[in-house]
Parts: C-alpha cells; structure tokens; sequence
C-alpha cells in the first residue's frame, strides 16, 4: 500500500459556487496542479481540485472541485482532508519534512536520552504551525510553537524530537524544589 501525504484540509465554503476554503499542509498551493487528483483520508472520493485564490485574511488558498457546484455541497465537504501518494510530492530538501511524518515520534527533553514522550499532532491557527505533545504520565497535551528555537532537533531516523522547554514538566519541577506538593 503507498504511503500517502496529506496536503490540506477544507476548513470552509466560500461563495455560493461550490468553493471551498483550504488549510494548505504544504509551504506551496500552486504545486498542487502538479499532483493531479486528490483523495479524502480513506480513499473512498477522489476529487479533481483547481487553486481559485488565496484567502486575504490567513494562509487559506480558495479551490474549486470539479463537480461541486453550491455552497450547500460545499459546506458538506468541510474537515475533508486531501491526500496525495508520496511519490508525487517534490523531494524535500534538508531540514524538511512532512508533518505526519513527526507524528508519533518520541519527545526528548533537551537531549535525546530524556524521553518525555511522544509527539501528538500539529495545528496551525494563523500564526505558524504548533506542535503538539502528549507527555509520560500527564492527560492534558502541550503545544508549542514549531519553530527551531522550541524544536532544536528532528532525527526521523533514530525516531526523536528534541524540545528546549515544556511547561508542564518544569511547572512540576519547580514545585518539587520548592517543596511544594502538587
């Protein structure tokens, strides 16, 4: 079974033409037209998308689906996901990856030998993307901003993330040295 990628998510209608709002997963919309067809997460729809624009207010690009043409359909498509092969998508370049990819690595404390946990998932709300964590023996996650400063080093290889600093965890060191219980 290929591996596949996913490229973006329909957030929202737009207009009464059958337009959609897409979350790109991807730093470039416009290689989408190379991809050709898309497919929703289990493959059961395949759909022949066109980037129309791009959304003035955040990273959202405007795409029309061929067959889908009222606000009404529209809206019915939104969380649809969109995937791609992997065999489609550009060679990514050093220090790139694919977000899925990172999922459920484990999460490692400043250095590789303190594992903290695993990565959970990533989100972008407008301003940049968010990693999230879920932490050894804590029920609430942690997020943090993706960025090289939060996340110093990814090695897919050996199956880590590095981060420099999680809230939860130094919330609940600082208490113990303090001799507070929590």
């Amino acid at each position: 079974m290929e591996k596949k990628v996913c490229i973006g998510k329909i957030v929202a209608a737009h207009g009464i033409k059958g337009e959609v709002k897409v979350q790109p997963l991807n730093s470039n919309p416009a290689d989408w037209k190379k991809l050709g067809d898309v497919e929703n997460e289990d493959a059961s729809r395949t759909f022949s998308i066109k980037v129309t624009g791009k959304s003035s207010a955040n990273a959202n690009v405007r795409v029309k689906i061929k067959g889908i043409d009222t606000r009404n359909e529209a809206e019915a498509l939104i969380g649809t996901e969109f995937y791609v092969c992997r065999d489609k998508l550009p060679e990514l370049g050093e220090e790139e990856y694919y977000l899925q990819d990172l999922i459920g690595l484990q999460v490692c404390l400043k250095t590789p030998d303190k594992i903290i946990g695993k990565v959970a998932g990533f989100y972008n709300f407008g301003a940049g993307d968010i990693i999230e964590l879920k932490l050894d023996g804590q029920k609430e996650t942690e997020m943090l901003p993706f960025t090289k400063q939060y996340v110093p080093e990814i090695n897919i290889a050996q199956g880590y993330v590095t981060v420099s600093s999680v809230t939860m965890i130094y919330a609940a060191d600082d208490e113990a040295e303090d001799g507070i219980q929590g």
